[in-house]
């Protein structure tokens, strides 16, 4: 996704995930809307820490990518392995590509378990979307203001 803000105010935005979903606050955050403002600190990372509650970081290179992992043992046991990576890269004239990659699990385990991750990939499909165009928004924003 093309983002009209710079690298670093894309990458803060994508900090804020620590904090929220950003996705569908109805369905994902318990009906508490995600913050339009950014949270001070949220953008001091460490692995380990927390993000949109079920997730936990396990890797990240400043203004560069998050990656993390699905840990919350009641959301394991309903999605199996998940592990997601966010992506900031240049994408000239002022803009920014924001990328994610998600990783469903292991291929050759049973029937059950390739019908899950098939259900999934499709349900994140439309939960992603939605994630992605609220921080472009929200990165575009903070990128116009003086």
């Amino acid at each position: 996704m093309s983002v009209r803000a710079p690298r670093p105010t894309t990458f803060r935005w994508l900090c804020q995930l620590k904090t929220a979903p950003y996705s569908y606050d109805l369905l994902d955050n318990h009906g508490r809307p995600s913050p339009r403002v950014l949270t001070p600190g949220a953008e001091h990372l460490a692995t380990g820490q927390r993000f949109m509650t079920i997730f936990e970081l396990v890797d990240f290179g400043p203004d560069d990518h998050l990656t993390l992992r699905m840990t919350a043992p009641k959301a394991v046991a309903a999605f199996g392995p998940l592990t997601l990576t966010y992506a900031v890269r240049d994408g000239g004239s002022g803009t920014t590509r924001l990328v994610v990659k998600l990783d469903v699990g292991e291929a050759g385990d049973g029937l059950l378990c390739r019908a899950r991750r098939r259900v999934l990939a499709w349900g994140d499909l439309f939960m992603m979307r939605r994630q992605l165009t609220t921080l472009r928004r929200l990165a575009e924003t903070a990128a116009a203001e003086p």
